[in-house]
């Protein structure tokens, strides 16, 4: 069984992102990136799945710029076969990733694709349910537990409500919540391996895909700064404050 896993490149969990002066999107010259903490859940899923004999091969997929190879790498690293790159400086949507995922699909065949549920960066929570719908594969979203056999998955998954477990023939979408599992640390003698590891580089256009963005963001502003907390002598200038200051009484 192949499984499928997408991982993305994105500004690292650690750093405070910064919006350009001009208000047409982040900063991320000079910043630190890494890969985006679901898409590692998803590998180290993918991984864990093949240590316990039920994958046969895990293959990491990127699309974006040149250095998405370093992402592949990392993917490697911790235990993917080996990677594929969607190499492109446009600008990448869901909608576009989804077509690109599907067009490898298509290519590769796999059994499962496990993706990160979203992207610290833009939060979209899209591509995975929009890879779902455009090949006609059944989908478990926010996945805490992944179970496969006999050509089934057995997926817990959490809603408002608590839990929820579904099966689901394959092929098919699962996208990982944070409580799937925890990624290991890519040891030195495993990412020294992974510079071995083939890593294939294929254009939009040679997978037939029009990545062309379909949404305009007009403005990115950071949220209001919150002021400074006041400290009140007593409940009577509490409540003068309240009525006459912030006017919520």
């Amino acid at each position: 069984m192949k499984i499928l896993v997408p991982v993305k490149r994105v500004v690292d969990y650690n750093v405070k992102v910064r919006v350009k002066s001009d208000g047409t999107g982040v900063d991320i010259a000079n910043v630190k990136m890494s890969m985006n903490p679901f898409d590692e859940i998803a590998v180290e899923e993918a991984v864990r799945l093949k240590e316990a004999g039920v994958a046969t091969e895990v293959v990491a997929v990127s699309c974006g710029v040149g250095a998405c190879q370093e992402t592949l790498r990392t993917a490697m690293a911790i235990g993917a076969d080996r990677g594929i790159l969607v190499e492109t400086d446009a600008e990448l949507q869901p909608l576009a990733v989804a077509k690109l995922l599907k067009a490898l699909c298509d290519k590769e065949q796999p059994q499962v694709v496990i993706c990160g549920k979203q992207a610290i960066d833009d939060d979209a929570n899209q591509t995975g349910q929009m890879l779902s719908a455009l090949m006609g594969w059944p989908q478990a979203t926010f996945a805490s537990k992944v179970a496969v056999s006999a050509g089934k998955a057995t997926v817990t998954r959490e809603i408002d409500g608590g839990l929820e477990t579904l099966e689901i023939a394959l092929p098919a979408v699962v996208t990982t919540d944070l409580r799937l599992n925890e990624p290991r640390y890519a040891t030195l003698p495993n990412i020294m391996k992974a510079k071995k590891k083939p890593l294939e580089t294929v254009k939009p256009a040679d997978l037939g895909v029009d990545v062309a963005p379909r949404l305009t963001t007009l403005k990115v502003v950071e949220p209001p700064k919150r002021s400074a907390g006041v400290m009140v002598a007593d409940v009577t200038q509490l409540v003068d404050k309240l009525k006459n200051e912030a006017k919520v009484l």
